[in-house]
């Protein structure tokens, strides 16, 4: 029997579970939060749908206690992003209201994995590793898994062919550092710059409308939530299944190409007891550096909130 809680109901949280909802990828899914009503709201709102989808238990409330037994414990909650706000700007707010959701995870599971969603997502992934005193495989975030999935899609777009088929990271910070890793992408195989079609300066467009796509979704609709909610769906479906997929995943690193104590997003493989290896990818001397200032930036937030 497996068991997800999810902390925060509200846009993202809701969303992560109607995706594991019709999916059926676990046997129950709890959705936790400090409005009980709006925790039943959407608890019920799911399981009027029980009908038309494999059979998932739900349970809801305000209570930490639903973390119990849970397999992995995914947080949403805090403040939202604001129009103009970067997602470092969210950094004090939310880490203080983390603190409180660590204490309720940990009071009630000590075994659980927990997944990181809200934001600034490196900075809390790393505060709720060092809170929970988890160890390092059992405690990350999504990272740039979604920002890696809008860059293949532009690219797929651009190329015309099947998102699925584009092999191109986004790697550091999830947020205003992240970086394209140029040197490996490919698409079957064939580097992107060994295409007719290849123009640097249009890839590098797209690498910037990638970088810019949430706020300019927050600046038409207040808030991001489909495709998270699919990221978060099939991450932990492939944990639970104990697939070994790759995703690159904000997670702890000591000693990336020098970048050491600190939550940044590289590929992982993930299993059912978490981050299994940290894959060393190939990355060019631009890139390297890029990665070192991501982490910079990172850390000099953590200090200020520390």
């Amino acid at each position: 029997m497996s068991k997800v809680a999810i902390i925060g109901a509200g846009f993202v949280g809701s969303t992560c579970a109607y995706a594991l909802f019709i999916e059926g990828s676990a046997n129950e899914i709890a959705l936790i939060d400090i409005n009980k009503e709006k925790a039943k709201g959407e608890a019920l709102d799911l399981v009027h749908g029980n009908l038309f989808t494999p059979y998932t238990k739900v349970t809801y409330g305000d209570s930490y206690t639903l973390c119990k037994n849970a397999d992995i414990v995914v947080v949403t909650a805090g403040a939202h992003q604001k129009p103009g706000d970067t997602r470092l700007d969210l950094t004090k707010t939310n880490a203080k209201i983390l603190k409180s959701i660590i204490e309720g995870i940990t009071k009630y599971n000590k075994n659980c994995i927990i997944l990181m969603v809200t934001n600034p997502l490196d900075v809390l992934t790393y505060l709720g590793l060092k809170w929970s005193k988890f160890p390092t495989n059992r405690v990350f975030g999504t990272g740039t898994t979604l920002d890696t999935a809008r860059f293949r899609q532009l690219l797929g777009e651009y190329y015309n062919v099947n998102p699925t088929s584009v092999h191109a990271y986004i790697l550091g910070e999830h947020g205003d550092s992240e970086f394209p890793v140029w040197s490996s992408a490919n698409i079957a195989g064939i580097k992107l710059k060994d295409f007719k079609k290849y123009d640097k300066r249009k890839l590098n467009q797209l690498f910037k409308e990638t970088k810019n796509a949430a706020y300019e979704i927050l600046n038409r609709k207040g808030s991001t939530y489909y495709a998270i909610g699919l990221v978060v769906r099939d991450i932990v479906r492939d944990i639970l299944q104990n697939q070994h997929k790759i995703y690159p995943i904000s997670c702890h690193v000591d000693n990336y190409y020098g970048v050491k104590n600190i939550c940044l997003s590289i590929p992982c493989v993930l299993t059912k007891k978490g981050v299994k290896e940290r894959i060393h990818l190939h990355l060019d001397k631009n890139e390297q550096k890029q990665l070192r200032k991501s982490a910079s930036i990172i850390k000099r937030v953590i200090k200020s909130v520390s």
